[in-house]
Parts: structure tokens; C-alpha cells; sequence
């Protein structure tokens, strides 16, 4: 069996190095499985891409498409155009890819024409969102793959509601969670630790990056000078993403608590997570790292695709308001910490069951 694996950005990364690790487990007990590893380029800082093969032990990439930012439509294009050449030139078996970036949906389309299977990990999920271009890639994904890998029992009846086959649904677990578990005994403190004086709870790492928080510069600074002001004398540690540091531009404002640093490892990352007070953020897949942390997160969006870090875990939508995330926070204050469970079967294995079940599905068709 041939796998084409693809990464596309940093979560993409993340997912991939447990399933490259189990693959590389059943090769060493003589299975017959290989895998060729396609990164498209669509993250390019070092930061946001190179530094995680190096930080989790994912071997370089036999290919870089170097594919980089633009529109939406311009980047999905040309990550279909490079990959379809990839293909031509190195046939495959299946083309596994993970997640929700435009990656995920252009080399499944462009796989799904070759005439070759599409294993989708993280399938399933939805946010019920279709402004988010990931929504858009996630449904367009699910409606072309041959083998659908969830993360919940949540996600899969998602899949069954859009007509998926039931025995091609595979609930598994998350790979992200097998990542953390597998690296836990690695993190490390990031160099301005000793710089900032800082200490475990006390501070808040605070990340942002999605459109609707960042995109326009004064609601922006709005929302920061709001975060800024109610963290009761709180670091505040604000790896600040590209996308975020242009729409910030040349601004000064003087902030009491906010600290900007650039964007982090995987390792020191997932230090700064483990060892804070509170975690602020836009993203998904950070809320089920705090979960199973045991951190409170507080998500500034209005909607989730992982309902279960809300409903098991330590996760809480807050909204995009400046004015809910301080009800809210002034209340995980004044009443303690929401007690948190971790989501049935995210035991670090979920890479595991996956190449187990391709090896036996495979065999059968």
C-alpha cells in the first residue's frame, strides 16, 4: 500500500507525525506500507512550518510545492495544478490528508479525479458556519473520501446525516491528542521565559487569527485594550501570527499586561499552554489541547466544530465581544475553574487505529 500524505499548515503538521510514527511502527513489523509526504507550502514562515518537522520528528518532505499565500481561489488553484503534476509523476494508492485547510480540499478533489481513494482524518466535523472557508473545505471533503476517520461519536453522526456510508466511518480518536501525549515529556520553556518573569499561572496565552477578530485594525486594537484591561494584573502572552502583525502594522499603543512574541514551536508552544493560568483564543484545535490539559480556554467565536471540549471539556465560547469575554472571565473568576473530562477514545492511539483499519480495509477491496 502507497500513501501519499499531505500537510498543508501548522495543525496539518501535528496531526501527520503520530500517523507517519505508526506507519513507520508497521513497517518495522513487516507490513507492506509506504508513504511519500507532500507538504504544499501553504504556510512558508520557518516558524509555522519547518521548525515543526524538526521539533516532532517528522522526516523532511519528498516534495515542497511551495505553493504559498493568496486568495482563497488563487492558493486552492494552484495547490491543485502542483499536486496534480505530484501524482502524475508518483502514483499512489490512497492520498491521506487531515484537517480543514484548503490543502485538505484541493488534493482531495484533485486525488478524487486521479481515480484514487481520499482518506479524510478529522472528518466529520462542523462548525454550521459557512463563512469560515474551512467549513466550505470540510463538506466538500467529506462528499468525495473513501475512508472517513472522526475524532467523536459526534462527528460521525454528522457524516451520517450528509448520507456517508456507515462502514466507511471510523471513530478513532485524535490524532492532535496523540501528538501532545507523545511530546509532553519534551516541552520546553521558550527563551523569554526567564525575560518576562514568568512563573506557571501566571499569565494567559492569548492567540488570535481568524477574520472576524483580526481583519479590520481598530476593532482589533478594540478588542486587545479590552483583553488588556481585565486580566487583574496577568501577563498576557500574545504570539502574534503574520496575518495579525501586517493588520497591526507600524501602531504603538502601550499595553500594562499584553507581551507580543513571534509565533512558537510545537514544544515551547505547548509549554506556555500547559503551565498558564487561562488560555484566550479563536482557534479550534487549541481547545482540545486545553482539555485535555485540563486549562480553561475561552474561544472567541460564536460557533465550535468540536462541541466536545465545550460539552466534556474545559472549553467556553465566549462570542466575539470584547463585552461577553469579560462576563464571562469576571465569572470563571469569582466561581473557579469549570471541571473537564477528556473525550472518549483521545488516549494517544488514534494513529494506531488508523493505519490498522487502512491495512485491513485496503486488503478487502
Amino acid at each position: 500500500m502507497k500513501i501519499t500524505i499531505v500537510a498543508g499548515a501548522r495543525p496539518n503538521f501535528i496531526k501527520i507525525a503520530p500517523i507517519i510514527k505508526a506507519i513507520e511502527k508497521k513497517q518495522s513489523e513487516g507490513a507492506t506500507i509506504s508513504y511519500r509526504l507532500v507538504h504544499t507550502g501553504q504556510h512558508y514562515d520557518k516558524n509555522l512550518s519547518d521548525t515543526f518537522f524538526e521539533e516532532l520528528n517528522i522526516p523532511h518532505p519528498s516534495v515542497n510545492l511551495e505553493v504559498k499565500s493568496g486568495s482563497q481561489s488563487v492558493q486552492t488553484a494552484a495547490i491543485m495544478v502542483a499536486f496534480e503534476e505530484e501524482l502524475l509523476q508518483n502514483p499512489c494508492d490512497l492520498v491521506l490528508v487531515v484537517g480543514d485547510v484548503n490543502s485538505t480540499m484541493a488534493c482531495a478533489i484533485v486525488a478524487k479525479k486521479l481515480n484514487i481513494e481520499v482518506v479524510h482524518v478529522e472528518a466529520g466535523i462542523r462548525s454550521g458556519d459557512m463563512t469560515m472557508p474551512e467549513e466550505i473545505n470540510r463538506i466538500v471533503t467529506d462528499s468525495i473520501t473513501d475512508y472517513f476517520f472522526t475524532t467523536s461519536t459526534w462527528a460521525s453522526e454528522n457524516l451520517l446525516k450528509y448520507g456517508a456510508n456507515p462502514k466507511q466511518i471510523h471513530f478513532v480518536g485524535n490524532v492532535m491528542i496523540d501528538t501532545l501525549y507523545q511530546n509532553l515529556s519534551r516541552i520546553s520553556a521558550p527563551d523569554f521565559w526567564s525575560k518576562f518573569d514568568l512563573e506557571p499561572q501566571n499569565y494567559i496565552v492569548l492567540t488570535l487569527h481568524r477574520p472576524s477578530n483580526v481583519d479590520e485594525e481598530q476593532s482589533l486594537l478594540q478588542l486587545l485594550l479590552g483583553i488588556d484591561a481585565m486580566v487583574n494584573g496577568k501577563k498576557i502572552i500574545f504570539p502574534i501570527h503574520p496575518r495579525t502583525k501586517s493588520i497591526l502594522g507600524t501602531t504603538s499603543l502601550e499595553f500594562k499586561n499584553i507581551l507580543f512574541v513571534e509565533p512558537q514551536g510545537y514544544l515551547n508552544f505547548m509549554y506556555l499552554i500547559k503551565n498558564s493560568f487561562a488560555v484566550i483564543t479563536d482557534s479550534g484545535g487549541i481547545s482540545e489541547e486545553t482539555t485535555v490539559l485540563g486549562i480553561p480556554c475561552f474561544t472567541m467565536r460564536t460557533t465550535t466544530e468540536r462541541p466536545e471540549t465545550q460539552t466534556i471539556g474545559t472549553n467556553t465560547l465566549v462570542g466575539t465581544s470584547i463585552e461577553n469575554l469579560k462576563k464571562v472571565y469576571a465569572s470563571f473568576l469569582e466561581n473557579g475553574t469549570k471541571k473537564g473530562g477528556i473525550p472518549e477514545l483521545w488516549d494517544g492511539k488514534a494513529s494506531e487505529r488508523i493505519i490498522d483499519i487502512l491495512l485491513s480495509e485496503y486488503k478487502k477491496n
